[in-house]
């Protein structure tokens, strides 16, 4: 049961690397951004939305669009600092108003609407006995690691549908608390929620190849 208010966070660095500008770079006439803002503000359950970054650029579409905003200093938006020490930054950045924290980054443009509504609710139906949420994607594949398979062995070979159930964190979204990443300097709780969404869904926009690949997709299937 919600218990407190939700803010969500959505990160915005300028300086992607392999993407440069990749933010707020063309994505089929909008930006991932711009996505971003508009989903959540749909998303009823949600109380406040923040951009919270170090652009200028990004933070004056985020206050044309009417949500808050936070500039982040030089330092928390290196590639040096630890994703501890940014995790910590986030949420020290956040108001004390708000006792749950999710964070929603602009580079996964095709999680769908009610994939975030079910995410809220489970999490604030299971929050008695789960610390936490994460999405997560399905690995189904012969992994080997060290000149060996680490999940499964050669003389018994699986299909691979029966390989064992790995979760990847695409971190397409996650729900908190507050005063845990502050404390622990982590997103994830001890005893989290793994909430699989598809292949589709799990889509984070990293190289660009991904880049090409989602705005493909959303134009597919997303824009309505």
């Amino acid at each position: 049961m919600k218990d407190g208010k939700l803010i969500a966070v959505i990160p915005v660095r300028k300086g992607s690397q392999r993407i440069p500008f990749k933010n707020l770079k063309k994505f089929y006439n909008t930006t991932l951004l711009e996505i971003k803002i508009n989903q959540l503000k749909r998303i009823k359950l949600i109380d406040e939305i923040i951009v919270n970054s170090d652009w200028d650029e990004a933070i004056e579409i985020a206050k044309n669009m009417n949500v808050l905003t936070h500039k982040r200093t030089d330092y928390y938006s290196s590639s040096t600092i630890s994703a501890n020490e940014f995790y910590k930054h986030i949420a020290e950045s956040t108001s004390s108003n708000y006792k749950y924290i999710m964070y929603a980054p602009p580079t996964s443009p095709l999680i769908k609407d009610l994939t975030i509504y079910n995410m809220i609710n489970t999490y604030f139906n299971s929050i008695k006995i789960k610390d936490s949420i994460v999405s997560t994607s399905l690995i189904k594949s012969f992994m080997w690691k060290n000149n060996k398979p680490i999940n499964y062995e050669l003389n018994k070979i699986p299909r691979s549908q029966d390989l064992p159930e790995i979760h990847e964190l695409n971190h397409a979204i996650v729900i908190n608390q507050r005063e845990y990443w502050i404390k622990e300097a982590k997103l994830i709780g001890t005893n989290p929620i793994l909430y699989e969404i598809d292949k589709i869904e799990s889509i984070d926009i990293d190289e660009p190849i991904d880049f090409e690949i989602a705005e493909f997709l959303y134009s597919k299937y997303t824009i309505q």
